[in-house]
């Protein structure tokens, strides 16, 4: 359902989220979140002009969150990258039903709209805080992990 570049684009936000304070090269990130770097570096130049990230060149430069985690949305995230395209109109251009949507149309349309709410709802913060014993996409530093989210 999710394009590759928002997947990764949540693997390099959710990363960065871990340990809000530090900067990571795109080269850190491309290691620890299994991102080919040339594909991360286009996708880190999107949510940096998106405002997601902020960037900063030279000797301990790289990406930091541009907010906290406790502030920034799974949607704003896959929105900066690749946005979820609701159904507004007939997909097969049937003049007849312009705006409103058949039953089949309707129904992709309003599990989109659920999407779209629960991303919404749904912090970086939420997710590293997340009970599950599995840490989220990939491995985090010792400072990371979710106790150290609460602090932020």
């Amino acid at each position: 359902m999710f394009s590759q570049t928002v997947e990764y684009a949540l693997r390099a936000i959710v990363y960065l989220a871990g340990d809000p304070d530090a900067a990571r090269t795109s080269g850190q990130i491309s290691e620890i979140t299994k991102v080919p770097q040339a594909y991360l570096s286009k996708v880190l130049k999107g949510l940096s002009e998106s405002g997601l990230l902020s960037s900063q060149r030279g000797v301990g430069g790289g990406f930091i969150l541009a907010r906290k985690p406790t502030e920034l949305t799974i949607l704003e995230v896959v929105n900066a990258v690749d946005p979820i395209r609701r159904i507004r109109t007939c997909p097969l251009g049937i003049s007849t039903h312009g705006s409103r949507l058949c039953p089949l149309h309707r129904r992709l349309d309003d599990a989109l709209k659920s999407v779209e709410e629960a991303f919404g709802k749904t912090t970086l913060a939420e997710v590293l805080a997340d009970p599950n014993p599995s840490v989220p996409l990939c491995e985090f530093p010792p400072a990371a992990h979710p106790a150290a989210i609460d602090a932020s």
